[in-house]
């Protein structure tokens, strides 16, 4: 390997006892030593807060003319290694699961006392696939020099400004091209090439080794039958890693949850000077519910978990029995932007950055700021059903456990539509509201009562009776109400309430170019909204054929979305 140059030699977190530390969990020493400013947290990034509210800013379309750890630097990354280390050989036992009965005991416990068997737990050498470790560099790196891809995927967003280091996100596939320093290996991602913190990244537990490798014998026509079962070991072995990738990760995540939970929820309640319960609910959500339906979800994985025989472990119906439980991600994730908030808005505060630090070494949790160890809840939930597709992928179809992985991918895929479906409601909700205030000389009942999702919008000419005046009008076509507004002469960017429709009791009725029979004045572009209740009928004309389409097209999804049980009343020529 060549290109790269050798890493700064870092001593980390490892090398200090938190305990000794001016750090503690008191009032912020006025003497204490700086603060660490080499890495800072997530930023909302997608999950963050709509901000704006001119119209541009609130529409999905309109006819007018990412989150991230951030480590700043090579020391950042270094100070984020965590101390425990695992050798090749702990790495490969962990394969075949822990001890019977140990997150049994670990998960009756609620007393808070389970932090020896968490540490029993951590101990156990399930980690097996987080690169740490002499003997599995070593191993990495003869699997590099055999020429073999050895792939690692990203836990954290590692963005930098340093161009020998490689950036990427949370989620990435990482290529590691050499692993001989302990702290900091090069990678590849994409076309970029650098390095990058190895605490960052865990491996992959199928290295090198194709979805389709297993049919391979079957392929070739001078095949003997003899090859058929090497195929199915073959491919019982790629299950046995996925399962205990899958088991890896739980674990990983209850000890990351539980690490939130001791290390910064307990010792923030502890000192009612610096946070109330409000506060507490604002930056934690409902972590801690998340973290006892998880507990459960391990165990019963756990006892499904055939140590002797991996490869016939029953994961699927896990899944299925605790689909609903999954549901409660909902609300944390629908929380976490204005968790980003409150966090970014205390820690402009010394005391606050101080204790959080505190919180962080007296946990020994690897060296992420509070806001990146908030969002793994919503990395996981999004993660479930790449996992389960993995599995199906490598489950024959006469598995016992086949089709509950069938069934448990689709109910996690649903399970993650749903928390995406009610985030995005709450932003669209967010976003009304703010626009709303924009508006100038608002009148009647709020947007809200009535809608909650902006489908169209965009500029139109409205022809007036008696005299056929027209007027240029912006249009905001919301589910169940039309709101039509003027421009400023002079700010452009200001609204003036004008007025509403009421969806419900408008037909969309398509204009033919030419004399309108009414009006009696030429129209190009235009439909008409008309109400059959009152008889009352409002002519509007778009610049452009492809913009009339458009909105015809938007009144259509209107009836659709805002009133499922009413067919739409389409549109008819004039």
């Amino acid at each position: 390997m060549s290109g790269g140059p050798e890493p700064r030699p870092c001593g980390g977190d490892a090398a200090r006892d938190p305990a000794g530390l001016w750090l503690e969990l008191g009032p912020a020493c006025p003497g204490a030593p700086r603060c660490p400013s080499e890495s800072s947290g997530p930023t909302s990034g997608d999950l963050g807060t709509s901000s704006g509210s001119s119209s541009t800013g609130l529409s999905p379309g309109s006819d007018s003319d990412s989150s991230g750890v951030v480590c700043s630097g090579r020391a950042a990354g270094m100070r984020g290694a965590p101390s425990r280390s695992r050798s090749l050989e702990s790495l490969r036992s962990a394969s075949a699961g822990m001890p019977d009965g140990t997150l049994d005991t670990v998960c009756t416990d609620e007393t808070g006392s389970e932090e020896d068997l968490y540490e029993e737990l951590h101990n156990s050498g399930h980690h097996y696939s987080h690169p740490r470790g002499g003997g599995e560099q070593l191993a990495i790196n003869e699997l590099i020099s055999d020429g073999s891809v050895v792939c690692a995927e990203a836990l954290w967003d590692h963005v930098t400004m340093d161009d020998q280091e490689l950036g990427f996100k949370a989620g990435d596939v990482v290529e590691v091209m050499d692993a001989t320093n302990r702290e900091w290996w090069w990678g590849r991602v994409a076309d970029g090439e650098g390095w990058f913190p190895a605490s960052f990244v865990r491996l992959r537990v199928n290295q090198d080794e194709p979805a389709d490798d297993y049919e391979a014998p079957r392929a070739g026509a001078g095949e003997t039958n003899d090859s058929l079962p090497e195929a199915q070991s073959c491919k019982d072995q790629m299950r046995t890693n996925v399962i205990n990738e899958i088991l890896s990760t739980e674990r990983d995540y209850i000890k990351h949850l539980r690490d939130i939970c001791e290390g910064y929820v307990r010792q923030c309640r502890k000192r009612e000077d610096m946070f109330s319960e409000e506060q507490l609910r604002t930056i934690f959500g409902n972590i801690e519910d998340i973290y006892r339906c998880q507990k459960a979800f391990v165990k019963a994985l756990e006892q499904k978990f055939n140590t002797e025989r991996p490869h016939l472990s029953e994961l699927g119906a896990c899944f299925l029995e605790h689909q609903a439980d999954f549901q409660i991600y909902s609300e944390y994730c629908n929380n976490h932007p204005n968790a980003c908030v409150e966090l970014s808005r205390l820690t402009k505060l010394s005391k606050y950055v101080y204790f959080f630090e505190a919180c962080r070494l007296l946990q020994r949790m690897i060296d992420i700021s509070l806001d990146g160890f908030l969002l793994t809840p919503v990395q996981k939930i999004c993660k479930y059903p790449l996992q389960l597709a993995e599995l199906l992928k490598y489950t024959h179809p006469q598995h016992r456990d086949f089709k509950n992985v069938e069934a448990a991918l689709h109910a996690m895929k649903n399970v993650a539509q749903l928390i995406n479906e009610r985030k995005r409601r709450l932003e669209n909700i967010d976003k009304i509201a703010q626009w709303q205030s924009s508006i100038e000389d608002w009148e009647g009942e709020d947007l809200l009562v009535r809608s909650s999702e902006l489908i169209y919008s965009g500029e139109l000419t409205r022809v007036t009776q008696p005299q056929a005046k027209s007027q240029q009008r912006m249009f905001f076509l919301f589910d169940r109400q039309l709101i039509y507004c003027k421009k400023d002469l002079l700010r452009r960017d200001v609204l003036y309430y004008k007025g509403r429709l009421d969806m419900d009791d408008l037909e969309v009725v398509d204009v033919e170019d030419g004399k309108d029979r009414d009006l009696h004045v030429s129209v190009k572009n235009a439909f008409r909204l008309y109400c059959g209740a009152t008889g009352d009928s409002h002519l509007l004309c778009a610049r452009k054929p492809e913009q009339k389409q458009r909105w015809l097209k938007a009144f259509a999804r209107e009836r659709e979305q805002a009133s499922p049980s009413l067919s739409c009343r389409g549109s008819r020529p004039c």
